[in-house]
């Protein structure tokens, strides 16, 4: 058992994590904690691994056990994902703790995710993509869909003003993904949208939720909330990545204390599907389709039954994990561990066998994720696990099933 020792105590060390708590709660809600042990007895990874007790963290952090707790592999192991605080009968929010020890107390991440932000501060996105070649991109998949749907006139718009829509990106989308880009603006094509996209700030991610650094969250937020003014939308639309929908709908009232229309695509696809804007051919997606919840997504911002809508529509044999939805397990790569580097691989590779059992179970084929961090540690499990699946986005299969407007079955 290890000793505390009473005189190396800081008791002003729980006033200070709460006086530099950035939240839409009350941040006095941290001096609630029973130590009952429920939020360890919720974290599906106590166990599972070392440094993954959540009551330890907590319990260091009341006691003010500043050295302790700034050298703890908790703070950089932990994926934030909140299921601890989903079981405390207190609503003692630990991932909000564990990020604010990240972010104000001068440690830094191991691996790559400062560098990450910073990147993104200095570039404006976090792929350090240039304009030219982010525009090039976006000219090469509009050609590219006008020549699947056969529309000359099928448009990425940029820098549209007064549109309903203005769409964010995930850079992973025009570096390494670019058949993405061609796949959700053929969605929006089917559905008539008027949308846009920003020639300036297109970048939807956001590191520093992970990092903790709220000087570089405000600085991000508040460049989408200017593209909104600039280009005169309606609506902000996040494309499908877990952390970017929570950073942009929670961190525009936390960090700049604005409350613009932010969605996710999820729900706008859902919408039309139900408003019968969009059609869909399931049988052209005949393989077995499993869901994994993105933490942020569904557990933080409750969007929890819309990709289930879609994926309903769009395939034909749609199973679920056990558990699914707020009691989903975190696919071990949230939190900012992807860019934590080799240091915590083993955590996320440990983390991961629990979802590996998941889809096993299953019998999928396809595991599908509206979450860009999920899908590259989806990614790396069935490759560690040697799984017989693949990973794809909620927009992919409903673009593959898109009754496209002027073919027969469209017309009947």
């Amino acid at each position: 058992m290890e000793q505390v020792v009473a005189a190396k105590l800081d008791p002003t060390f729980l006033d200070e994590v709460v006086s530099k708590f950035r939240t839409d709660k009350n941040p006095a809600d941290l001096y609630n904690c029973l130590a009952c042990g429920m939020c360890s007895a919720g974290c599906p990874f106590n166990g599972v691994h070392d440094n993954a007790d959540p009551r330890k963290f907590i319990r260091q952090v009341v006691l003010g056990m500043r050295e302790e707790v700034l050298s703890s592999v908790f703070i950089w192991a932990c994926t934030m994902c909140g299921r601890c605080t989903m079981q405390c009968p207190m609503n003692v929010d630990v991932a909000g703790m564990v990020r604010t020890v990240r972010g104000n107390f001068g440690l830094r991440a191991p691996g790559f995710l400062q560098d990450v932000v910073d990147a993104q501060i200095r570039t404006g996105n976090q792929m350090e993509v240039t304009t030219e070649e982010y525009l090039e991109t976006l000219e090469w998949m509009e050609e590219e869909l006008q020549q699947e749907v056969g529309d000359p006139n099928a448009k990425i718009p940029v820098d549209k003003e007064g549109a309903q829509y203005l769409f964010m990106w995930d850079p992973r989308e025009i570096k390494y993904y670019p058949q993405d880009v061609q796949s959700i603006a053929k969605i929006m094509w089917a559905a008539g949208a008027d949308w846009t996209v920003s020639s300036r700030h297109w970048d939807a991610t956001h590191y520093a939720l992970f990092s903790g650094d709220d000087e570089a969250s405000t600085i991000m937020v508040r460049r989408t909330m200017e593209e909104f003014e600039r280009l005169k939308v309606k609506e902000v639309i996040i494309t499908e990545c877990g952390h970017a929908v929570r950073a942009q709908r929670w961190g525009r009232k936390v960090w700049l204390g604005a409350d613009y229309p932010v969605r996710s695509f999820l729900q706008l696809m859902a919408e039309w599907i139900k408003e019968g804007r969009i059609k869909l051919d399931p049988t052209k997606n005949p393989e077995r389709v499993t869901f994994h919840d993105p933490c942020n997504l569904v557990r933080k911002e409750g969007i929890v039954e819309e990709p289930r809508y879609c994926l309903k529509n769009a395939v034909m044999d749609f199973v679920e994990m056990w558990p699914n939805r707020e009691y989903n397990y975190c696919c071990g790569g949230g939190g900012g561990l992807l860019a934590m580097g080799k240091e915590i691989y083993p955590y996320r590779m440990a983390k991961g066998k629990l979802k590996a059992e998941q889809i096993k179970a299953t019998g999928a084929k396809i595991v599908v994720t509206p979450c860009h961090n999920c899908y590259d540690q989806l990614t790396d499990i069935i490759k560690y696990y040697k799984l017989d699946c693949k990973v794809r986005h909620v927009h992919h299969l409903v673009s593959n099933a898109l009754i496209l407007p002027g073919s027969k079955e469209r017309e009947a």
